[in-house]
C-alpha cells in the first residue's frame, strides 16, 4: 500500500507553488460520524499478529519527536493556503471526473501523492494510484481500506488543514506523557482508534479491536504495569454497574440475578443472600457484593488481565465476542474488552514457567480457576489520542470520541459527556 511521505520528506518536496484553498467549516469528530458497519462490509480496523512482518508501533520514546515533525509538516501546509475540499461522493478507480483533479491535489497536499502525480497525461482519471493514495489515506484515518470515496472517507479529506494542525498540537503532551519512561515491552490500548499493540522494542507484534467505554461511561486514561492474570475469573460487579444495570434487571425480573449465576453476599458476614428477599429501594446496594461465577455467562469470559490502577478497571475477554465486528465498538463500561485475548496473553507470559499458546487453551476451556502472577510484566499506557505521528513517517487521525480535546485532558477518568 501506498504510504505517506515522511513529514521531513514532505517539506523537503513542497517547494511548488499553491494557490490559496478555501477552507471547510471548523471540525469537530464524534461518535456521530462513525458507522457500525464498514463500506461493502468491511471492517476498518483488524486483529492480527505481526510477528517478524515489523510495523513501527502507535508510541515509542521517539514519539515527541515524530509529533514535532508532524505539526511543522501541518504549519507549512497551513501557510500556503491548506488544500482543497472534494465534493463528488462515490468515486473509484476507473472513474474519470474534474474532482478527481481536486482529489489529486488533496492527497498530494499531505504527501500520499508525490507532486508529478499532478502532472500526467489524464488528471481527471481515478487511476491505481489514487485508489491506492486513497486507501493510504483511510488507513490512517482508521477508515475501512475500499479505496473508494464514501461518506466516511469524503468527510476525513475535507476537514481542513488548521483543524488538523490543531488537533495535533492538543495531542502533542499527551503523546510526551504517554510515551516517558516506556520499558522495551509494552501494551497500547489508545481509546478513539478502539484497539490494542503488544509492542516489542517499537516493533509491533500483535495488534487487537477492542471494546472500551461508553460515552456515557467512559474508559479512564492511565499509566500502569501488568501485574497478574486471572484464568475463569469470578468477576466482582462494580457499584456503579450494580445500580446501573443489575437492580434493574431484578427490579423486571426476581430470577434475574439466578440466571446470570450473579450471587450477592453481604460484606460484613460474607453469608450469600437471596436477591429476591432484599428490599433493595431502602437498602444500600454498597453493603453487598454481587459476584458472578466463571463460566460461559462470565462478564470476563475466560481471563481477566490486571494492573494497578484506583478506577477498578482491568484488560479482559468476553463472552459477547460478535461486537468486535462492529467499527464503533464504544459499549463497555469502562474496562477493555480485548479481540483474541489469548494471543495477548501468550505475549505478556511470553513462556513463563512453561506458559505457552497450547497450555493457555486448555486451562481456559477446562473451566479451571488459576490465578498467576506475571514476573517483568510489560508496561501498559490507555491513552487518549485522536492524532499521533509514527517512526515510519505515517500521521493518523482519530474522532474525538469523549469530546476531551477542547479540556486539556491528558490521564484521568474523564466526565461523561452528560455531566459537562
Amino acid at each position: 500500500m501506498t504510504r505517506p511521505l515522511s513529514a521531513l520528506a514532505f517539506l523537503l518536496c513542497m517547494g511548488f507553488g499553491t494557490s490559496a484553498w478555501a477552507q471547510s467549516p471548523e471540525y469537530t469528530g464524534s461518535i456521530s460520524s462513525l458507522t457500525r458497519k464498514a463500506p461493502d462490509g468491511k471492517l476498518a480496523t483488524q486483529t492480527e499478529i505481526l510477528g517478524s512482518d515489523s510495523q513501527a508501533a502507535l508510541l515509542t520514546p521517539a514519539s515527541p519527536q515524530a509529533m514535532d515533525a508532524a505539526v511543522a509538516m501541518y504549519e507549512h501546509i497551513t501557510r500556503i493556503g491548506g488544500w482543497p475540499t472534494v465534493s463528488e461522493h462515490g468515486l473509484e478507480k476507473g472513474d474519470v471526473s474534474r474532482q478527481v483533479v481536486f482529489l489529486r491535489q488533496r492527497l498530494v497536499a499531505e504527501g500520499y501523492l508525490p507532486p508529478e502525480s499532478l502532472d500526467v497525461d489524464v488528471p481527471e482519471k481515478f487511476s491505481l494510484e489514487v485508489r491506492n493514495a486513497v486507501r493510504a489515506f483511510q488507513s490512517n484515518h482508521g477508515l475501512a481500506t475500499t479505496g473508494k470515496l464514501d461518506d466516511r472517507t469524503l468527510a476525513e479529506l475535507n476537514v481542513p488543514a488548521g483543524a488538523r494542525l490543531r488537533q495535533l498540537h492538543i495531542n502533542r503532551p499527551r503523546v510526551a506523557t504517554y510515551a516517558a519512561k516506556l520499558g522495551p515491552r509494552y501494551i497500547l490500548v489508545n481509546i478513539p482508534s478502539a484497539q490494542l499493540e503488544a509492542v516489542n522494542f517499537g516493533a509491533v507484534y500483535s495488534r487487537h479491536n477492542i471494546v472500551a467505554g461508553k460515552i456515557d461511561r467512559p474508559s479512564p486514561v492511565l499509566m500502569s504495569r501488568i501485574s497478574d492474570i486471572n484464568f475463569n475469573p469470578y468477576w466482582t460487579a462494580p457499584d456503579s454497574i450494580v445500580r446501573r444495570d443489575l437492580l434493574p434487571k431484578l427490579a423486571k425480573d426476581p430470577d434475574a440475578l439466578s440466571k446470570m449465576r450473579v450471587r450477592v453476599i453481604e460484606k460484613a458476614t460474607g453469608r450469600e443472600v437471596d436477591p429476591r428477599y432484599v428490599d433493595w429501594a431502602s437498602t444500600p446496594s454498597n453493603l453487598f457484593l454481587f459476584r458472578q461465577d466463571p463460566g460461559d455467562q462470565n462478564a470476563m469470559a475466560t481471563v481477566k488481565i490486571n494492573f494497578p490502577n484506583k478506577y477498578s478497571v482491568y484488560l479482559h475477554d468476553t463472552p459477547t465476542r460478535e461486537l468486535f465486528g462492529q467499527n464503533a465498538r464504544y459499549l463497555s463500561s469502562g474496562c477493555i474488552r480485548v479481540d483474541r485475548v489469548d494471543v495477548l496473553v501468550d505475549w505478556i507470559l511470553s513462556g513463563q514457567d512453561g506458559f505457552n499458546a497450547d497450555m493457555i487453551e486448555n486451562i481456559a476451556t477446562s473451566g479451571r480457576r488459576l490465578d498467576k502472577p506475571v514476573r517483568n510484566g510489560p508496561d501498559l499506557r490507555i491513552m487518549y489520542l485522536t492524532a499521533w505521528a509514527t517512526e515510519d513517517g505515517r500521521i493518523h487521525f482519530r474522532p474525538d470520541i469523549y469530546h476531551l480535546d477542547d479540556t486539556g485532558f491528558v490521564t484521568g477518568q474523564p466526565q461523561p459527556r452528560s455531566e459537562y
